[in-house]
């Protein structure tokens, strides 16, 4: 870590609760899975998560923006095509579904319809809590196209007893009623907004595919650890760190590692920063010199780092 941000470090507590609770990571592809062509990338515009498609029908021409009726973990719905999907990242045969149809006027109208009725089942749902003194926020309400079921997507520091609020809701609705518990990266996603660096959520607008976050990524990127400057507004970490770690991670590999000391110049130094992104490596000597030289003038040979 850089010596410049030694004054700008939050303690070890702070940051920890910054991370997702499952740092790890494992890549859920299948590398020898070869997904049948057209492949297309669609998106569930309630709750901004994405798909991937296939069509039975090879007459059936999608462009982006078309809406089409699709089954999702919830049930049959509507979701909006986003264009094809040429090299997807990331995929596995269970991800990728076959598109019902083309949405007809009809269920474009309904999807309108129900715009509305899910405003008043918003007034409902808050009313309903406040009768059963229930601790959960409202964050959306979904009417599926193709189903009598309407789904309400809530957040809540604890678990929550529920049933008595369902069988409520159900009374007032007359349809299936599916309540879903989501966490802080879950509502930012559903809900959008804009970043700190003034564009929409990643993960509202990018992609709903995350990896889990963690401190090492901001460490790696030498990254301030502060944690007003690497959180989003859902407190937790950017998500944008973890799109940029695998080409840091990648490049330290190729670099030597801050703390190692270099004879150069007449003089030791110590590598206090290292940049791969501007390939700049900053050093300190013993004689209170303080030197920044390109990554490619560095050369390893025989285990050890010296500069041309």
């Amino acid at each position: 870590m850089s010596d410049i941000f030694e004054n700008d470090i939050d303690s070890e507590n702070d940051l920890s609760g910054l991370e997702d609770n499952d740092t790890s990571y494992e890549s859920t592809s299948d590398e020898h899975y070869v997904f049948n062509e057209p492949l297309y990338r669609l998106k569930l515009e309630y709750s901004c998560e994405g798909l991937y498609a296939n069509v039975d029908d090879e007459s059936m021409e999608l462009n982006p923006g078309d809406k089409v009726i699709v089954p999702t973990r919830y049930g049959s719905d509507l979701a909006v095509v986003l264009g094809k999907a040429t090299t997807p990242v990331g995929i596995k045969p269970d991800d990728v579904v076959i598109i019902d149809r083309k949405a007809t006027k009809e269920d474009l109208k309904k999807a309108e319809n129900f715009k509305q009725k899910e405003i008043d089942a918003f007034k409902v749902f808050k009313e309903k809590v406040a009768y059963h003194k229930l601790d959960m926020k409202l964050i959306s309400v979904h009417f599926l196209i193709d189903e009598q079921k309407a789904l309400f997507f809530f957040s809540a520091d604890n678990r929550v007893d529920f049933r008595e609020l369902v069988k409520d809701l159900v009374s007032v609705f007359k349809m299936r009623i599916e309540l879903r518990q989501v966490g802080v990266r879950d509502e930012s996603r559903i809900t959008g907004g804009l970043g700190v660096c003034g564009r929409p959520y990643c993960c509202h607008a990018v992609s709903d595919k995350l990896r889990p976050v963690s401190i090492r990524m901001a460490k790696d990127q030498n990254l301030s650890l502060n944690s007003m400057k690497i959180s989003g507004q859902c407190g937790r970490l950017l998500c944008c760190l973890s799109y940029e770690f695998d080409f840091y991670a990648e490049a330290r590999k190729k670099l030597p590692s801050e703390g190692l000391h270099i004879f150069y110049d007449g003089t030791n130094f110590r590598i206090t920063e290292i940049n791969p992104l501007k390939s700049m490596i900053k050093m300190l000597g013993d004689d209170g010199r303080l030197i920044e030289v390109n990554a490619s003038r560095f050369v390893k040979e025989n285990g050890k780092w010296r500069i041309n």
